[in-house]
């Protein structure tokens, strides 16, 4: 992710709060007094145990110590910076470009980034400014910026496929709809598996065709996936026929071939389009043959 000697930026989830936590206490701590005061000051390890979840935090280790962190918090097609830090003595060894450069990266379908900096602190706001977060609001004591993000992505193979799908489930939330769409061995189910593998779910998914859905039990008291593949489906009504296991607002669904038939389930999806970066050719070509995709990742909201 970055050409800084020494320098890691890793996806990190529960398990690292006490880490976590400490860089947090460390970057906030040393900044001046301001008021009202940073709210991250406040923060316990329990408290950020429960914001990273599944896998939702992102650390940076400098020689193997722990020197940055951030969280990353998705609203809708925004994902939020929150307690975005670097331990003092830390800075100026391009910590925080790193850990923005991951953050991007981890957030492959929200199409805007979002962070809360203090007026009071130009030194900031100016870093935010200079990656690109151009656009700006005022909201309370904040001063919030925005980022622009990409929507499409280049995928060479199927580990690199399933890598896409692992960081978006890992941002998804239950009751998200996915509605996945491309031609036959495009990678929608290879998706499909880095997808459960970061909702944390039981393992095992493949193509449903045969029995249409599958639902994936949680692993880590999260939503389950409901995987459908709606391809010998005649409409909407036969979706909302099918006997599964576990409510659609208490899972994350996708529904494969599911453009024209499953856009009904929810006001609130999240399209993924894959298509050949070649172009060219009749013949479905998998993966596996060195073919790129171009993956589009839209959420889209009805009026």
């Amino acid at each position: 992710m970055n050409d800084r000697p020494g320098l890691t930026v890793t996806s990190v989830g529960a398990e690292a709060a006490a880490e976590v936590h400490a860089v947090v206490r460390a970057a906030f701590g040393a900044r001046p007094p301001l008021d009202p005061p940073a709210d991250a000051l406040a923060e316990t390890p329990d408290s950020i145990a429960a914001a990273l979840g599944r896998g939702r935090g992102l650390l940076a280790r400098l020689g193997g110590q722990p020197v940055g962190a951030v969280l990353l918090d998705p609203h809708d097609d925004t994902v939020f910076l929150r307690r975005f830090g670097v331990h003092p003595e830390a800075q100026g060894k391009g910590v925080a470009s790193a850990l923005l450069e991951a953050a991007v990266a981890h957030a492959p379908a929200q199409q805007t980034m979002t962070v809360l900096a203090r007026p009071e602190m130009p030194r900031t706001v100016d870093f935010w400014r200079s990656k690109g977060f151009c656009r700006e609001v005022t909201v309370g004591p904040y001063l919030q910026l925005f980022l622009d993000l990409p929507t499409e992505h280049v995928v060479k193979d199927g580990p690199a496929m399933q890598e896409l799908g692992r960081r978006v489930g890992r941002l998804l939330e239950a009751g998200d709809v996915l509605v996945l769409s491309g031609e036959l061995g495009a990678g929608k189910t290879t998706f499909t598996q880095g997808l459960g593998e970061g909702l944390g779910v039981r393992g095992g998914v493949t193509s449903p065709t045969f029995v249409i859905a599958r639902v994936h039990p949680s692993l880590v008291d999260g939503p389950d996936l409901v995987h459908v593949d709606a391809y010998r489906l005649g409409g909407i009504e036969e979706l909302d026929d099918l006997d599964l296991d576990t409510s659609l607002d208490e899972a994350v669904t996708v529904v494969e071939w599911g453009a024209g038939v499953a856009e009904g389930l929810a006001t609130r999806r999240l399209e993924v389009r894959v298509t050949r970066a070649l172009g060219g050719g009749e013949a479905p070509v998998s993966l596996e043959d060195h073919d790129p995709r171009v993956v589009e990742l839209r959420w889209v909201r009805e009026q």
